[in-house]
């Protein structure tokens, strides 16, 4: 499988004073379909030299934006990728198609209504076999972690469920199930290839749910605008908008409409037989906490299954106040295999 390295760095963190400097690869890997090409970015100890499953994790995004202007966004001088990281780990985070650095498919630069609905699940699990067996080639390796971000959870799990054999632990961060209210992405009309995302739109979603007296103190100063500039900054045609937008395919949109939406169950969780941890925050109205509470027992083949509920935090606690939270639990649930 074919890569080209695009930026090696060394740095250490500010944050992190006191543990080792982290080094930084990012690399374009070929899939299967031609002219399409997907964005990794790895980060690990410069001093590491011997690589483990116990000690590898692979993020993947949610619906909307891309990987690193979440997981790989530093606020206060750390970033979750690098918090992992710092602990000892091999960490990679990717963009799917259409998302980020990745390659933009065709119908992406034609009008929405052009087409239909473009990287819908089937195709982002493609990506994310890509991903998998790039890393545990290039690390000889027979098995990973899996860390999924909302519509990431539905991906990582449905991988899972077809390869269980590659994953050593799944962890699902603000997990999607079957739907009992209605999503917070409204569709009217014929559904297009892709759907635009404004800054103001953002922000009010990522509010929705929060109780007025806290709304003030839960993201910390200058947290949003961080998130904002580097997430409308992926997009170069939405820059150029009127006002800047995020372009994101609406494959998911499709796949939540034909499954969630319709009382049906994307993958099958009594196929997914590897350790599992369901976490969520209490104000997230994206993938409200019923939805990880109805996926929970159905878990039966998962051993060590644990589900987790954080106080005071929505759908992207990720880069909230009570961020560390979110990190310090599922970092508990990785260092268990041995990785720490």
């Amino acid at each position: 499988m074919a890569m080209g390295l695009l930026l090696s760095a060394v740095f250490a963190s500010p944050a992190l004073a006191q543990t080792p400097q982290l080094v930084t690869e990012e690399m374009m890997v070929k899939t299967g379909d031609p002219g399409i090409e997907i964005y990794v970015r790895n980060k690990r100890p410069a001093n590491m030299t011997s690589f483990r499953p116990e000690q590898t994790v692979l993020y993947v995004h949610g619906a909307t934006y891309p990987s690193e202007t979440a997981f790989d966004l530093k606020l206060d001088g750390l970033s979750w990728m690098e918090y992992i990281a710092s602990r000892g780990y091999d960490v990679w985070l990717l963009d799917l198609r259409g998302y980020g650095k990745s390659t933009r498919p065709p119908e992406m630069s034609a009008k929405p209504e052009d087409n239909g609905p473009i990287v819908q699940g089937t195709t982002a699990v493609k990506d994310i076999g890509t991903a998998v067996d790039f890393i545990l080639q290039k690390r000889n390796i027979p098995r990973l972690n899996l860390l999924g971000w909302s519509w990431g959870t539905t991906l990582m799990a449905t991988y899972t469920t077809q390869n269980a054999n590659k994953v050593e632990r799944l962890v699902l961060y603000a997990p999607q199930w079957i739907r009992q209210t209605p999503s917070l992405v409204q569709v009217s009309g014929k559904l297009g290839a892709y759907r635009m995302v404004n800054r103001e739109q953002a922000k009010e979603r990522w509010y929705t749910g929060v109780p007025e007296d806290k709304k003030a103190a839960l993201i910390p100063a200058g947290w949003f605008d961080a998130w904002a500039d580097a997430t409308f900054a992926t997009d170069s045609v939405g820059a150029q908008m009127s006002p800047p937008v995020v372009r994101a395919p609406n494959g998911v949109v499709q796949d939540g409409l034909d499954f969630y939406s319709a009382g049906k169950a994307y993958y099958d969780p009594a196929k997914i037989t590897v350790p599992t941890l369901l976490i969520h925050a209490e104000w997230d109205k994206d993938t409200p906490p019923y939805m990880a509470q109805t996926l929970f027992p159905l878990l039966v083949n998962s051993p060590g299954k644990r589900y987790v509920q954080l106080a005071e935090g929505t759908h992207t606690i990720i880069m909230e106040k009570n961020r560390m939270k979110l990190f310090q639990a599922v970092q508990s649930f990785l260092d268990e295999a041995g990785g720490s």
